[in-house]
C-alpha cells in the first residue's frame, strides 16, 4: 500500500500571495457546490513548493469552530486523496507555482466522499479552462446539490 502524502503541497500562508489570489485579474475560479476553488499561477520563488493550498470555512456558515474544523479536515483529506499528487507532478518541473484556495459555500455538512466527488469535478473544470484558456459558462459554474 502506498501512502499519499501532502509533503510537497504546504499551506499557503503568505498574506501577499493570499491577497493576490483573491484580487488579481488573472485569478480563475470554478464552483462545484459546496466548494469554490480560486487558483492562480505565478513565478516560483526559491524553495516554494510547486503547489500551495488554502482551506477556508466562513464563520457565517458554521458558528461553532468544531464544525468549521471538521469541514476543513474533510477538504484537506479529499484534496490529499484526489488532487494533490496530480498537481504536484504537473508543477514540480515547471518554473511556476500554483496557489489554490478552497472556500466552503454551504451551510450544511457533507460526507467526505461527496466532497471528494466535487473536488474531482472542479479539477475537471480547471483542466477544461486551462485547455480552452477561458472562464466556464455560467451554467457550468453552478451545479445542483
Amino acid at each position: 500500500m502506498t501512502l499519499k502524502t501532502n509533503k510537497l503541497s504546504p499551506r499557503l500562508k503568505s498574506r501577499i500571495q493570499i491577497e493576490r489570489l483573491f484580487s488579481a485579474k488573472d485569478t480563475r475560479a470554478v464552483t462545484a457546490y459546496p466548494l469554490r476553488i480560486s487558483y492562480r499561477e505565478e513565478a516560483r520563488h526559491g524553495s516554494d513548493a510547486p503547489v500551495q493550498v488554502l482551506f477556508s470555512v466562513s464563520k457565517r456558515h458554521f458558528k461553532h469552530a468544531v464544525k468549521r474544523n471538521r469541514v476543513k479536515r474533510q477538504m484537506r483529506e479529499a484534496y490529499r486523496l484526489t488532487i494533490c499528487q496530480h498537481l504536484t507532478e504537473i508543477y514540480t518541473p515547471a518554473p511556476r507555482q500554483l496557489n489554490i484556495a478552497f472556500v466552503w459555500l454551504a451551510d450544511r455538512l457533507y460526507t467526505t466522499r461527496d466532497i471528494e466527488k466535487r473536488m474531482v469535478k472542479a479539477l475537471g473544470k480547471m483542466r477544461a479552462m486551462q485547455t480552452h484558456g477561458q472562464q466556464p459558462q455560467a451554467s457550468e459554474m453552478q451545479s445542483d446539490e
